[in-house]
């Protein structure tokens, strides 16, 4: 499992109910429909993407990988939001997810040793 943010952390402990509760809303989303889990990877980094959320992205950038997105498809979920939001938008959204994909490549290589 992906290390969460120290701040994500801190959030669990200062207020573990809603912390929770939080975690709990997101099973249910996610269990609401009928999309498989590889395709609501690619729509959360999309809309992370869309709406400029550096946080999000990287998280769920962290959360793809587990479900085996390639890190092709990561890019080309970004990269298809170059006409909608803009190159400066969509650079920056593949400036995000590159710092993490590349943590994640020096994490597996150090697990390898």
């Amino acid at each position: 499992m992906a290390q969460l943010p120290k701040r994500f952390q801190q959030f669990h402990r200062d207020y573990p109910n809603v912390a929770h509760a939080y975690e709990k809303l997101g099973d249910e989303v996610h269990d609401a429909g009928s999309l498989d889990d590889k395709t609501r990877a690619l729509i959360k980094i999309a809309l992370s993407t869309g709406a400029q959320l550096e946080g999000a992205l990287h998280s769920h950038v962290r959360k793809v990988l587990a479900v085996n997105v390639s890190p092709a498809e990561i890019r080309h979920a970004i990269l298809l939001s170059l006409p909608t939001i803009g190159f400066p938008s969509m650079m920056a959204a593949l400036s995000w997810a590159e710092e993490t994909l590349a943590r994640a490549t020096k994490k597996k290589s150090n697990y390898k040793k």
